[in-house]
């Protein structure tokens, strides 16, 4: 399946973003992602992560160069990218007082097309928290939540920040394999991380960013 003839689900040329005060998070980077493939942005905290996929995912624009995403500006096209895209952000924000059924549910009301909560609270190990209050859970569980929810809407291509912060080793893992599983399925897969041995896991590609700049990339070893 091709995305208006293009092998490459998101493209970004050139990009940049700068703060107010004109400190330059992202400094001019390039690269590719291909469909059905995890690409993996890897840096300590500060590099530009963030500030890169959150321009990818049509939350702010840039200062200059392109992105594409699914062959669209997910910027001023926003209401074309967003309904085939899954976002999982570094911090959730959810009501604390809802259960986490309440919580799928109030999502998926949100999402066209969106998958029964039941089963992506399945997929990521929290079908015995469904009734309890999201302040009620670990970081870890948490961050679970914050998955399962990026995936209520089967999405073609998924964003990850930090998927992975504050699980433990087994969740950790879990999760991997979650990953991999959507990749094998056709979901082309962005996230970032600081973990060289999440990167080295998962990722078929990645990328090293520095002081908001692309150091190096290189595809894992099989």
């Amino acid at each position: 399946m091709e995305t208006n003839g293009h092998e490459h689900v998101i493209e970004v040329t050139d990009l940049r973003r700068v703060y107010g005060g004109g400190f330059e998070a992202v400094r001019g980077i390039s690269f590719s992602v291909r469909r059905g493939e995890i690409f993996a942005l890897l840096g300590t905290n500060g590099a530009g992560k963030t500030s890169t996929v959150e321009l990818l995912e049509g939350l702010a624009a840039p200062a200059d160069g392109r992105v594409r995403v699914l062959g669209h500006d997910p910027y001023t096209e926003r209401a074309l990218v967003r309904p085939r895209t899954g976002v999982m952000l570094q911090e959730g924000g959810f009501p604390s007082e809802l259960t986490v059924a309440e919580t799928a549910r109030m999502w998926a009301g949100c999402v066209s097309g969106a998958r029964p909560p039941a089963e992506v609270l399945a997929l990521v190990g929290l079908e015995s928290k469904a009734r309890t209050r999201v302040k009620q859970l670990s970081g870890g569980q948490r961050r679970r939540l914050d998955l399962a929810l990026a995936l209520l809407g089967d999405p073609e291509v998924l964003f990850l920040d930090e998927p992975t912060t504050g699980l433990d080793a087994e969740g950790r893992r879990d999760t991997w394999e979650l990953v991999s599983a959507l990749r094998d399925g056709g979901t082309t897969v962005l996230l970032t991380t600081h973990y060289l041995e999440e990167a080295e896991n998962l990722a078929d590609r990645l990328a090293i960013m520095h002081e908001g700049n692309i150091a190096t990339t290189g595809t894992r070893p099989r």
